[in-house]
């Protein structure tokens, strides 16, 4: 019998998930599917991405769902259009057998028209992003009388891409009567505030510790200076032939700089962030999922319900500012039981920001030192003599050229044929890093030379602060709320007692000033000014920021709001 069926789940689903390949349940299946099968309570759900989680909530609501009745029983929101689309296909799979049951993925960027007709024709599943299934819920095109289950897929992601206000109304609008299931990857206050504003009585599971790494990476280190970071990460893919890997960049113009050096250089690489087409995103996302790409450079935004199998390394080329998406990054490998390694590149002066990381994800990172010239070309050179000796000769095709080929190479012997053929693409690795310099030595005179500021991003300050529980998360969605996008690059975040500091690309300066300015935020009016930069310092955290204790907030150099002007909206309004 299969274990499927010890879950409780019927025939009709248990030989699609056979025919599908599924033979043991993961952990979160085991215990989710028994419990939304036999309970009508709600349900948080912990589980690491890559674990299942898709399965554990759709085949329970298969299980239940009225097939012969078109009205829409099911809502999933998932934090992005890539996600809500792989979860659609599931279900679409794993109901091969249901004949009359229909799922639709609704998400913005596409034609809603297109997405409207379905549902007037009867839907049992949508799938859809926050804003699009809000879209339609106002259009009155998706009926909630008689949903009976909604599901938060990816809860932490969507409130990190500042979807509160999304999700605040479409919960509102559901019927109170519904289960609700929440599944999450990590569990900040942001999420247990909906758990506790809109569940009742939820039933908590958790396939592994909250907050934490999966058990299956391996997190690495390699210190180097400012200089050496680009060169490092290519060290880091030549010593690893085989990398399929994600890239991970903290702001969209650093993504297209390091995708378009890889490139340059000779690597089979290509970027995804916000300034891409859907067109262009789909186009490289396919590339890169059908591994004819080795390595995608990618926003943690742009990567947002990225799912890609296999992958070999996480490489963080810049630390996220928030523990949290440490995990998230790390959770894309490691998947289905193999083994995976998320890196993290950094200098001397950022190794503290690892600690809080090490404390979330429950282990250690290890300090690997950059490969050397010789180590590389080492690697490299066995990989191609196993290249050579697992080739496939294709004997009919060459049969007609090998007199020629023997003719011309008759006066060489045996050890000068390989000698030969193994240095046509050993000769170029060998070259390069015949004196190639040690990248270790971070401490070395102007190893870390303190750079200019970066140019493109603007420093603000904003009268809230940790005494306004403003977090870097709540602050990341107030900014996306306010701008209405959710790709505008945002650099350096400050949160101090009563006021912070952060940075967003400059071409959204006007912006920022006249949205920001007329928001509140715990029923407070928000003040937002511009302010320069701190002295001394390049694109790194003041001393008194995020995960360090504030011992002062003397407005020193670190505040010098631009007061020679008045800033448009910026005046506080009476209360």
């Amino acid at each position: 019998m299969s274990i499927f069926k010890t879950l409780g789940l019927s025939q009709a689903i248990v030989d699609s998930l056979t025919d599908l390949g599924y033979e043991q349940p993961t952990e979160i299946q085991k215990i989710a599917i028994p419990q939304i099968l036999g309970s009508k309570n709600d349900l948080k759900a912990f589980a690491q991405t890559g674990t299942g989680k898709t399965a554990a909530f759709s085949l329970p609501i298969l299980e239940q769902i009225d097939s012969d009745n078109k009205n829409t029983q099911a809502i999933i929101l998932s934090p992005t259009r890539e996600l809500a689309i792989q979860i659609a296909n599931n279900i679409n799979e794993f109901s091969t057998n249901l004949k009359s049951l229909k799922t639709i993925a609704v998400y913005g960027g596409a034609n809603i028209e297109e997405q409207i007709r379905p549902l007037k024709r009867g839907v049992q599943i949508v799938v859809g992003t926050p804003g699009r299934t809000l879209d339609l819920i106002k259009r009155r095109v998706l009926n909630l009388e008689s949903i009976q289950w909604l599901v938060l897929d990816e809860a932490d992601e969507m409130l990190n891409m500042g979807f509160k206000e999304e999700l605040d109304n479409i919960l509102e609008k559901t019927p109170k009567s519904k289960q609700t299931l929440l599944f999450s990857a990590t569990f900040p206050k942001e999420v247990e505030a909906i758990a506790r504003n809109y569940m009742n009585n939820p039933t908590e599971v958790s396939a592994g510790q909250k907050n934490v790494g999966a058990d299956n990476v391996e997190h690495e280190f390699f210190q180097v200076s400012e200089r050496n970071r680009y060169p490092a990460l290519k060290r880091i893919a030549d010593v690893n032939p085989d990398i399929y890997s994600i890239v991970f960049c903290r702001t969209r113009r650093e993504t297209k700089e390091v995708a378009e050096k890889l490139i340059e250089d000779g690597y089979n690489a290509d970027a995804l962030h916000g300034d891409l087409s859907q067109a262009q995103r789909d186009l490289v996302m396919q590339k890169f999922r059908n591994k004819n790409l080795q390595i995608l450079v990618a926003t943690d935004v742009a990567a947002r319900g990225l799912d890609v199998n296999d992958l070999t390394h996480v490489i963080n080329y810049k630390l996220p500012d928030q523990t949290e998406n440490y995990t998230h990054r790390s959770g894309r490998t490691g998947r289905a039981g193999k083994k995976g390694i998320s890196v993290a590149i950094i200098t001397s002066k950022e190794r503290n920001k690892l600690k809080p990381i090490e404390r979330k994800i429950k282990k250690n990172f290890v300090q690997k030192q950059v490969p050397n010239g010789k180590e590389i070309c080492e690697i490299q050179l066995f990989k191609l003599i196993d290249k050579i000796h697992d080739i496939e000769v294709n004997e009919k095709e060459i049969k007609d050229y090998l007199p020629d080929i023997y003719e011309k190479l008759h006066e060489l012997d045996r050890d000068e044929l390989i000698k030969r053929f193994v240095s046509i693409e050993f000769n170029s690795f060998l070259s390069y890093y015949q004196d190639a310099r040690d990248l270790n030595n971070n401490d070395a005179p102007g190893g870390d030379r303190k750079r200019p500021g970066d140019e493109s991003l603007v420093r603000f300050y904003i009268n809230q602060g940790k005494m306004d529980d403003l977090t870097p998360a709540r602050l990341i969605g107030l900014i996306n709320e306010c701008l209405k996008k959710r790709d505008v690059e945002i650099g350096q975040i400050e949160i101090l007692k009563s006021f912070s500091f952060f940075e967003i690309d400059k071409d959204f300066t006007k912006d920022v000033l006249e949205k920001m300015n007329e928001a509140q935020f715990n029923n407070r009016s928000v003040i937002v000014e511009v302010t320069a930069k701190p002295k001394g310092r390049s694109n790194k955290r003041s001393s008194k920021g995020f995960g360090r204790k504030n011992t002062s907030e003397k407005r020193n150099d670190d505040f010098k709001p631009n007061r020679k002007k008045p800033v448009s909206g910026g005046r506080r309004r009476r209360r």
